[in-house]
């Protein structure tokens, strides 16, 4: 018969040794989690900066076209009643090639000194708001005045087709692609503003 205090000893042998071996905790490694940030974070930078030159190049391009429509109609003016100030049509086609000129390139003005500067003249919330609405004041504005033109010219151009007639294509042409430039960068607009934090 066995000794209780050598029972106690063989287990107390036992207890340790059975014990003693514990498998390691697992340990999530950080790495991967920290590696798949930086990289959405490095993505959307990318992301934010391509929008950004694209509507750039977009509001480039609708000031230069907005620019030729309003040299174009302006300089249309071959005497008698070949000139455009005598259509109400052209004076509004005018009127909205300038307004879109002037928009388009203070727009411009402000996105390359916000590149070149790598800071924004106002609030980037504020900024995303103006440019949003602005573009789809302007777009609409261009393509009204765009369609008010189109019928007097397809008339004229029915009875009569000549240089006055041929400038006045070519400006509602320009007005046109001003308005598709305007619009493409509405849509990357909108898209920037819906992104926006708003908490």
């Amino acid at each position: 018969m066995s000794n209780p205090d050598e029972a106690a000893t063989h287990n107390g042998d036992a207890g340790p040794s059975a014990t003693a071996f514990t498998p390691p905790a697992y340990v999530e490694n950080p790495t991967p989690a920290l590696g798949f940030g930086v990289s959405s974070i490095t993505r959307r930078w990318k992301r934010e900066d391509l929008f950004n030159k694209g509507s750039l190049i977009a509001r480039g391009f609708a000031f230069l076209l907005s620019l030729l429509s309003f040299i174009i109609t302006a300089s249309n003016k071959h005497g008698d009643w070949r000139n455009f100030n005598n259509y109400e049509e052209y004076r509004y086609l005018l009127a909205i090639a300038i307004l879109s000129t002037l928009y388009t390139g203070i727009q411009v003005l402000i996105h390359v000194t916000a590149l070149w500067n790598v800071k924004q003249i106002l609030n980037q919330r504020i900024s995303a708001m103006v440019d949003f609405v602005g573009d789809q004041v302007m777009a609409y504005l261009l393509i009204s005045s765009v369609s008010a033109a189109i019928p007097l010219t397809n008339r004229m151009r029915e009875g009569q087709d000549n240089a006055f007639t041929d400038s006045s294509a070519s400006a509602i042409s320009m007005s046109f692609f001003a308005f598709l430039t305007l619009a493409i960068s509405a849509v990357v607009s909108g898209y920037k503003l819906s992104t926006q934090s708003y908490i």
